[in-house]
């Protein structure tokens, strides 16, 4: 049958494929089983295996290249439009395999092991940093119903708590004292998760040389260059640093037509997590660039004189993109030098 393109539809347990030959037409297609999947492609010969990038993707592309398949993931959006015909799991499959024949088609890179654990870190500390401000909006909310306000800032209400449950002229029923202590013994256990987290997070930052070398460029702290690897690799998925920054939603939507050039407001696309990471990181060298000298400090603060603060922010952050796709695509360190800063 001489089998080159495969189209691979996943699925939790029903998997659904559709081979073609050389020529582009179709020559089998097979509903499998979880159990059923490796077998089949280990009697294929080595073929070209399109997939959307989505739940599980990376670790059945890790599997399918132990088997010397070339195995390739495609962003969903970038699939829907060779979806001919009603929608059902063997034209999903038809549709995957035909956006997988296109040139200059964008693909996602495979995560390694090492890169899925940093995102499974990360993923598990921002859930409990929204589980813990979920709780503490709620605690406030609940004590300003008894007429107890308390000034903004986790810190305050860590502190405010035990002092409340200490005051017995306060009107609050031994009831909601009860309530309050385990909302606080829930807070306090949140925070230890993710005080967990963020050293773990800490000390693959020590480990890994990419890492390391992220470390390197300002703005980048353990937190923001070990999410930044785990999300880009190695950079090779990218052709210029410009295209890690329109990815993350750090470049400007156009709408031009005719000719003319219309720019618009940063487009937000891509990774919300990673994106906001870039913008605190931006913000902290932006505050600390006022009392320096060095020739990104001044172009900072041209910027931020010329255009405010929050557009100063964002542009840092694109460069923080920039430059940090470079440090891992070449293999290098930052070099302030070569940072160029033209207005």
């Amino acid at each position: 049958m001489n089998i080159t393109t495969v189209g691979l539809d996943l699925a939790k347990n029903v998997f659904h494929v559709v081979c073609f030959n050389k020529r582009f037409k179709e020559v089998k297609k097979r509903m499998l089983r979880r159990s059923q999947v490796l077998q089949f492609f280990a009697q294929l010969p080595s073929c070209r295996i399109g997939m959307e990038a989505c739940a599980s993707s990376h670790y059945w592309g890790r599997e399918l290249r132990t088997l010397g398949h070339e195995v390739k993931l495609i962003p969903p959006q970038y699939v829907k439009p060779y979806l001919r015909g009603n929608k059902n799991d063997y034209n999903d499959s038809r549709a995957i395999a035909e956006a997988l024949t296109r040139p200059d088609m964008p693909f996602v890179a495979i995560k390694t092991v090492e890169e899925q654990d940093m995102q499974a870190l990360h993923r598990m500390r921002s859930k409990c940093v929204k589980e813990r401000t979920a709780l503490s909006n709620s605690t406030r909310g609940l004590l300003g119903e008894y007429g107890i306000v308390l000034p903004k800032g986790l810190a305050a209400l860590r502190r405010a708590i035990p002092e409340i449950l200490e005051d017995a002229e306060n009107g609050l029923s031994d009831r909601f004292r009860n309530l309050l202590a385990r909302r606080y013994e829930q807070l306090a256990e949140i925070e230890g998760h993710i005080a967990f987290y963020t050293a773990e997070l800490e000390l693959l930052g020590r480990q890994d040389d990419a890492c390391q070398r992220l470390q390197t460029v300002p703005g980048f702290g353990p937190i923001v260059s070990s999410a930044f690897r785990s999300a880009i690799g190695d950079g090779r998925t990218y052709a210029r640093g410009r295209d890690v920054a329109a990815s993350l939603g750090l470049v400007p939507r156009q709408h031009s037509s005719g000719g003319k050039n219309n720019l618009l407001g940063i487009s937000k696309r891509g990774d919300k997590y990673l994106r906001t990471l870039l913008v605190h990181g931006a913000r902290s060298v932006v505050t600390q660039a006022a009392g320096r000298d060095d020739p990104l400090s001044r172009w900072i603060n041209r910027l931020r004189e010329d255009r405010g603060w929050n557009k100063a922010v964002v542009a840092l952050a694109n460069k923080m993109a920039r430059i940090g796709w470079a440090v891992l695509r070449h293999n290098t360190h930052y070099q302030p030098g070569s940072v160029q800063t033209a207005r």
